[in-house]
């Protein structure tokens, strides 16, 4: 059979359609990640500096591994109500993220070796700013591949203060708990404002059609 060549105003078209279709399918289907990823990591950013501040006790600081404990929770959510139509832009979508899920994996395992047989102990502090390096970027990219300028540009607030942590630690200054508030709140400004938006956006289209 012979296909169809597709001339630049179809391909354009089609193109707009695969992004439009990744944004209805950030609200209806699979859901709206941000928004998961967002909400759960600002709770757990008050409740483990709540705990540490009224106990005083740093052990509360491991609470963070429950960022691996709510992963599959998250995924198996999203596969139990898959989007109708998948195209090429969530396949694109989805790709970037597990590279980001592999940084941070990496990242973690390789601080953690380090830090037992160099440093001699543990202290996975330096998570907080790289994790906001990668959940940026992650928002970031996929906030250009669907043309999405909230999701584009409120990452910069994550990446300044990742940055600041991050000069902190190499000139060896204080490291307070503040830092759980600064990193939850990143997470407010990069995932929920910017997931809030695009689900307003995806009804709106929802609707229309």
């Amino acid at each position: 059979m012979e296909e169809k060549q597709l001339n630049e105003k179809e391909s354009l078209e089609l193109i707009a359609q695969m992004i439009n279709s990744s944004k209805r399918n950030m609200k209806v289907g699979s859901g709206n990640k941000l928004l998961y990823w967002g909400y759960f990591t600002a709770i757990l950013s008050i409740a483990l500096f709540s705990l540490v501040s009224l106990t005083h006790n740093l052990m509360w600081s491991w609470g963070w591994m429950l960022m691996f404990a709510v992963w599959p929770i998250i995924s198996y959510k999203q596969k139990k109500q898959p989007p109708m139509v998948v195209t090429y832009t969530d396949k694109v979508i989805s790709q970037v993220w597990q590279v980001m899920g592999c940084m941070f994996v990496i990242t973690f395992i390789t601080i953690g070796i380090i830090e037992v047989f160099i440093a001699e102990h543990i202290d996975f502090i330096q998570m907080l700013p790289l994790s906001l390096l990668y959940a940026g970027l992650g928002v970031s990219i996929t906030g250009i591949i669907v043309q999405e300028r909230w999701m584009i540009y409120t990452p910069l607030v994550a990446f300044v203060i990742a940055i600041y942590m991050l000069t902190l630690l190499t000139l060896d200054g204080k490291v307070t708990i503040l830092w759980y508030l600064y990193f939850g709140l990143s997470f407010v400004i990069m995932m929920i404002i910017p997931g809030h938006i695009v689900n307003h956006k995806a009804k709106k289209q929802c609707l229309k059609n």
